[in-house]
């Protein structure tokens, strides 16, 4: 597990790389231990986070923009200040309809959006 010996405490956003993940979907991750991950997800209008599942619990914050949400076959709209909860393995996606970014915290960390460098 990290500690504050090995893990950064304070993250600068201009020092994290951004990763593309689909056509006007990219994210940074921001910070992770063993049990918590923090990631800052941008879209633009029209991308698409595609319904998915995992096993980790999972809460976003909207932080700007406007996004049709759906969790479990619901959809609601919601804007910058809005949050939503998605419980391990439930189906989820959102669709960006104006652009912004959702911050997105995972419970244990996302070890599949970890890349090993060698």
């Amino acid at each position: 597990m990290e500690t504050t010996e090995t893990a950064k405490v304070f993250i600068e956003n201009t020092d994290v790389p951004w990763q593309q993940m689909a056509e006007g979907v990219r994210r940074k991750i921001m910070a992770y231990d063993d049990r918590l991950m923090l990631v800052r997800v941008e879209f633009e209008t029209g991308g698409i986070g595609t319904v998915h599942q995992h096993h980790h619990t999972q809460i976003s914050h909207v932080e700007s923009g406007v996004f049709e949400v759906e969790i479990d076959g619901k959809k609601k709209i919601l804007s910058a200040g809005d949050a939503f909860y998605i419980p391990p393995n439930v189906w989820h996606g959102a669709v960006c309809i104006e652009a912004g970014v959702l911050i997105d915290v995972f419970s244990p960390m996302r070890e599949d959006f970890i890349t090993v460098k060698e």
